[in-house]
């Protein structure tokens, strides 16, 4: 008597009246929306524009969808042209039956005509979305469990998965879950092309064949655990034989890019510097979980720049001429003051206007001054003048007397 194992849903799909909502359709739904949201926090921490990720994805995501069936529908061909089989099905995508071959190379197809018409590099973005693919293939495998397929051989484990259909050649029975192992295997992927680029920044495309290489080493220990049916090359399924071949060229791929371009691109999307900082900014992290240590710096800076530039202005206004200084500090010694606190806080521009207008400032209390200064002497003048008419008029008189 088994006493734990994975149970199956009686069926795959749900009818909102006469809406049939599959549970396959909204497992590659939710993947989809999960990798470009993931994507575009990598993206925007990278310097690039929010939303570029979902207008490229536009054109990755139908690319990748008919990529994906194309090579299952080549591949397995005998399930839809065989006799006895309607080759009609073979649209009916929600059915199950997508490679994730064909919906990479493909889905790249599709990827690198947006990304031209956006004036960015491929690789740049390809990078950018690897980890969110992997989280996208582990939430579509789930779909393989609402359609009973895909499954491993018998098991007795306690995390058997337990077949109940019998329709196209199925025997109802425990096996081992294929689909999550994938899908725990994909999860592992993800986390691992996030540690490697933060940890050796990896660019040029070199995180997208990490996150290639290390699926394929899970793909090839699983596909050969599984029981459907599949062409035998060697002895080997065509899965693993694609798995080893993709394998190799990813791997050479991050050897010769390594040595070729180093390090990673400075910046990835053209003009978006600006609105890239900010977008990060907002979100508080770089699209990984972690703070914005840089763009901080960067900005910390930029405010020391300005206060040292304010400083400069600030002693330029006080070397003019001394009589003018002395005057300027004597009569606005408080807007002085909030002149330079103004130029710290805006720009150099508007420092040098500041200090401009103080120093006019105090020449025109130094004229207004100097003008007082001429009007009191010449009042004293004429007194002084008075005085003595009014002194030559009394000797006259005393001598007539």
């Amino acid at each position: 008597m088994e006493l734990a194992y994975i149970p199956s849903p009686s069926h795959g799909v749900l009818y909102l009246g006469p809406v049939p909502l599959r549970g396959y359709a909204f497992c590659i739904i939710i993947g989809v929306f999960v990798a470009v949201w993931l994507g575009n926090r990598r993206w925007v921490a990278r310097g690039g524009r929010a939303g570029t990720v979902a207008d490229i994805a536009v054109w990755a995501v139908p690319f990748g969808l008919v990529g994906g069936r194309l090579y299952h529908v080549i591949t397995d061909y005998e399930l839809y042209f065989s006799e006895g089989r309607d080759w009609v099905d073979a649209f009916k995508v929600w059915e199950g039956g997508l490679g994730i071959w064909g919906a990479i190379a493909l889905g790249a197809v599709g990827a690198w005509i947006g990304c031209r018409r956006r004036g960015i590099p491929l690789p740049a973005y390809a990078d950018a979305i690897a980890p969110g693919i992997a989280l996208a293939q582990a939430i579509g495998r789930w779909g393989n469990w609402f359609n009973q397929e895909l499954y491993g051989k018998e098991t007795d484990l306690p995390w058997a998965l337990h077949i109940t259909s019998s329709a196209d050649g199925r025997v109802p029975g425990y096996y081992h879950p294929t689909f999550l192992y994938e899908s725990l295997w994909c999860i592992g992927v993800a986390l691992l092309v996030i540690w490697a680029d933060r940890r050796f920044k990896l660019g040029h495309g070199r995180a997208f064949a990490l996150y290639v290489a290390a699926y394929c080493v899970g793909r090839a220990w699983i596909e050969y655990m599984r029981v459907d049916d599949a062409h035998h090359i060697l002895g080997l399924r065509l899965n693993d034989w694609t798995a080893l071949i993709v394998f190799l060229l990813a791997v050479t791929y991050i050897v010769v890019s390594a040595k070729k371009r180093p390090g990673r691109e400075a910046v990835v999307e053209p003009g978006a510097d600006a609105s890239g900082d900010t977008a990060a900014d907002d979100a508080g992290t770089d699209g990984e979980g972690t703070p914005k240590d840089a763009a901080g710096a960067k900005k910390g800076a930029q405010s020391a720049s300005a206060a040292t530039d304010a400083e400069k202005e600030q002693e330029e206004a006080k070397s003019g001429p001394e009589d003018d200084s002395a005057t300027a500090a004597s009569a606005k010694p408080s807007d002085t003051k909030g002149s330079a606190t103004k130029a710290g806080a805006t720009s150099k521009a508007e420092a040098k206007a500041d200090a401009k207008a103080d120093a006019e400032a105090g020449t025109d209390a130094k004229a207004t001054a100097t003008d007082e200064t001429d009007v009191r002497a010449d009042a004293a003048g004429e007194a002084g003048a008075a005085g003595g008419v009014k002194k030559d008029e009394a000797e006259s008189a005393g001598k007539k007397a």
